[in-house]
């Protein structure tokens, strides 16, 4: 395995030595987030080296016209952004009138960074020398406010090692910030006003097109040796940038400090003429809290998340480091406190991918929530797509589909489709069939149906008529067919009758069909409601369900298996183990023609649907199907080795499901696909909590009950994890000689474990 340079630790990510050709990967991975804001691990100080630039507000985008060389009709208008926003944590320092960068320095010695997951912050070290031969050490720490989500707070400080300095801060905001993915170069703020008062200051930037109002405002003070100082400041502002300079003589060995609180107000949450009072209020707040205080109410808030969230593995660190760094991502990206907001593909870490929402959300991330936060979180889950319904009924309007069929976009910020490469936007439909999936992956988990009924069915009913209008009846195979698809395997477009696609299509007709009868029957205003608003009737369901009954599955007699599309055995079958190691990734080094044609596949396709449907088949068809397509999986989505690690568990095979494991845990950390300067792979980060507690734990919902067919590899002494299953909370702890589970809740809760039916009782050890 590539370790890149992280060090082993079970609750830090640790990068020591300063090395210029790391910088863009550590900025990507030690970002740091609070739901509501977020930034990449920039340094405070100027650094002229290779540096990717971001910092980023929740729900705050920007519609960059979409640029392609041929307009389509159908494409959409724009590819949404995710904006960089104003800078705020910017603090310059020059010494002895030479300014600190890191680029420039004669020697820097005893660098160290740590993103502190158990306590979320980020701390930086070093000594270095100036070329003015002036020795400094240098200390800071940063977070961003869990309890108080608009602000966050670093401490710089600097101490001179061989002589006394003049030591200037100047802490500055700067409006001045591009994306490094704009199609146009178009500018994307406009900045209406530049303030200060006191220690305080203020710049009001609106984006443009979008019209979002967001108020960057900053705080500062200087102590030395640990006492504040009262001292005068020079200001200079610009169109687009304000920043103070406080010059200070430091004598050799004294520690002088910047403490700068900052952050973002925005008219998403506040009236957009209050921004600057209430970031004035904020300010105020946690300066007269101070750093420590706050940063006090940062752990606790951690140790609460944690308390329910983590898994803890004995014996292996790199595995250990790996889920919680992904558990520590998640909870930095989404906290289910916005309905409004969903779990960006790159969080707060990176520009890539546009928009906030892919199918990402209800494949992966949904379990996820409901079992370590509660169900409300993934219900608002469910509820920002019910609110988007309109949106994706436009969608396939837009595309020629009628009747209030509704296709959800592929990657969306407020319901419309903003992505922009035809294979994707027009192909990659199966994104509808997770939709519906999650509705009921909720249900079965929280047996909560009251959703199904007060919303649920009718994104379920524009579902099944998108379904039913994108089939085409095939008279030579006398079935119903679904044509120019791509499904999961991005590395297959344009074909016909991806497996998964017409299985899942099948599966969403069957679905809605159902909960239409058990909502007439249980639920009768809300099905008179949605049939007066629907116009649903007798007739047209019954041409669902000839549709549905009549769906064609490509399958090969002679393999004995499911295709994943009509063409797949046309190809040249070579596995993935004869392709030369230098021809990887094959979306690096080959044209997208020859992927095309190749059998390779880029992420879990009919094994995806294995996934989702498990119950629908035998452990022997799964084996077979899994013995046939793993071999020709490259793995290149951030999305395939987890579905792949359940699976190979689910198969007693152990050794692979542990390998897949770490692949996914530490997709970033070991930075496998070449890119982690880019961001992180956010959505995928829930896939790897799914491998250990649906792979190794065996986790299932089934007759009601929470299921159990608990495993573990070789190299681990033990994991544990807990579960929130009905607001009862259970935790699983595996050994290598059983599997111990305690409830902590009022009431005893039945669960299967390998098929047998075990009651556990409050607050009692029950050891398997």
């Amino acid at each position: 395995m590539n370790h890149i340079y992280i060090k082993p630790d079970n609750w830090s990510i640790i990068e020591e030595g300063f090395n210029p050709e790391r910088v863009k990967s550590s900025e990507s991975l030690m970002s740091i987030g609070n739901g509501a804001m977020g930034q990449r691990a920039n340094f405070e100080e100027h650094y002229s080296g290779e540096t990717f630039q971001g910092s980023y507000v929740a729900g705050v985008y920007y519609p960059d016209k979409t640029r392609v060389g041929w307009w389509k009709n159908g494409y959409p208008e724009y590819f949404a952004k995710v904006l960089n926003a104003p800078n705020w944590i910017g603090i310059n320092v020059t010494i002895n009138g030479e300014q600190l960068d890191l680029a420039k320095c004669k020697k820097v010695e005893h660098f160290r960074r740590e993103l502190n997951m158990k306590e979320g912050w980020l701390s930086r070290s070093f000594t270095a020398t100036l070329q003015n031969f002036l020795e400094i050490k240098v200390e800071t720490k940063r977070f961003l406010s869990l309890e108080f989500d608009e602000v966050g707070a670093i401490e710089y400080s600097v101490t001179p090692i061989n002589n006394d300095a003049q030591i200037n801060f100047t802490p500055y905001l700067d409006n001045g910030i591009t994306n490094e993915d704009t199609n146009w170069d178009d500018k994307f703020w406009d900045v209406l006003s530049v303030n200060h008062e006191d220690e305080q200051a203020f710049i009001v930037s609106r984006t443009m097109k979008t019209h979002f109002y967001v108020c960057t405002s900053m705080q500062t003070h200087v102590s030395i040796n640990g006492d504040k100082i009262k001292q005068e400041k020079t200001v200079s502002d610009a169109i687009d940038k304000i920043q103070f300079t406080y010059k200070n003589q430091v004598s050799k060995g004294d520690t002088i400090t910047m403490t700068k609180f900052g952050g973002y107000t925005a008219d998403r949450n506040h009236d957009k003429n209050e921004l600057v009072y209430v970031a004035k209020k904020s300010l105020n707040k946690v300066s007269q809290m101070g750093f420590e205080a706050l940063l006090e109410t940062q752990k606790e808030a951690w140790a609460k998340i944690w308390e329910m969230a983590d898994i803890s593995i004995e014996g292996d660190v790199a595995a250990q480091q790996g889920i919680r760094f992904n558990i520590f991502h998640l909870n930095q990206t989404y906290l289910g406190k916005d309905t409004r907001l969903n779990i960006g593909p790159k969080g707060f870490t990176g520009e890539k991918y546009g928009g906030s929402t892919y199918w990402d959300t209800e494949a992966y991330c949904i379990p996820f929530y409901m079992a370590t936060k509660d169900q409300n979180v993934a219900k608002s889950l469910l509820e920002y797509r019910y609110n988007h319904l309109e949106k994706a009924i436009e969608n396939a309007q837009k595309l020629g589909f009628t009747n209030g069929a509704a296709l959800y976009p592929m990657v969306t910020m407020n319901g419309e489709e903003c992505h922009n490469e035809w294979e994707i936007t027009f192909e990659e439909i199966h994104r509808n069939g997770a939709i519906a999936f999650a509705i009921y992956n909720y249900f079965r988990y929280t047996g909560d149906y009251s959703y199904i009924p007060e919303k649920g069915l009718e994104v379920l009913i524009g579902i099944a008529r998108f379904w039913h209008q994108r089939a085409t009846f095939s008279t030579a195979k006398n079935k119903y067919v679904i044509l120019g698809v791509t499904g999961p395997n991005e590395y297959e477009n344009n074909v016909n009758n991806n497996w998964y696609t017409n299985y899942i299509a099948q599966w969403c007709i069957n679905y809605a069909l159902e909960n239409i009868e058990k909502v007439k029957e249980g639920y009768n205003d809300d099905y008179n409601r949605i049939k007066g608003k629907t116009n649903i009737s007798d007739n047209e369901l019954d041409l669902w369900k000839k549709v549905a009954d009549d769906m064609y599955f490509p399958f090969s007699e002679e393999k004995n298996i499911y295709l994943q599309q009509d063409g797949f055995l046309d190809k040249e079958l070579i596995s993935v183990a004869d392709l030369p190691h230098t021809e990887r990734p094959i979306n690096q080094k080959w044209s997208w023609d020859r992927i095309l044609r190749s059998p390779y596949i880029k992420q879990a396709d009919t094994l995806q649907g294995m996934y989702f449907f498990e119950d629908h088949f035998s452990t022997e068809e799964l084996e077979r199907h899994f013995d046939f397509y793993e071999p020709f999986t490259v793995h290149e989505s951030s999305l395939s080795p987890c579905v792949h690690s359940i699976q190979a568990a689910k198969l007693d095979r152990m050794e692979q499901a542990y390998e897949f494991y770490l692949r996914t845990s530490r997709l970033d950390l070991d930075d496998y696909n070449k890119e982690v300067e880019e961001g992180l792979h956010i959505t995928s980060m829930a896939g790897t909590w799914m491998s250990i507690v649906e792979g190794f734990g065996g986790m299932r919902v089934k007759n009601d009950m929470l299921s159990f067919e608990p495993k573990i590899p070789n190299e681990w002494k033990s994991y544990s994890f807990k579960i929130n299953f009905r607001n009862q909370i259970l935790k699983i702890n595996v050994t290598q000689t059983g599997t111990k589970f305690q409830l902590d809740g009022d009431e005893q809760i039945d669960i299967l474990v390998k098929g047998e039916k075990v009651t556990i009782s409050p607050n009692n050890l029950v050891t398997v």
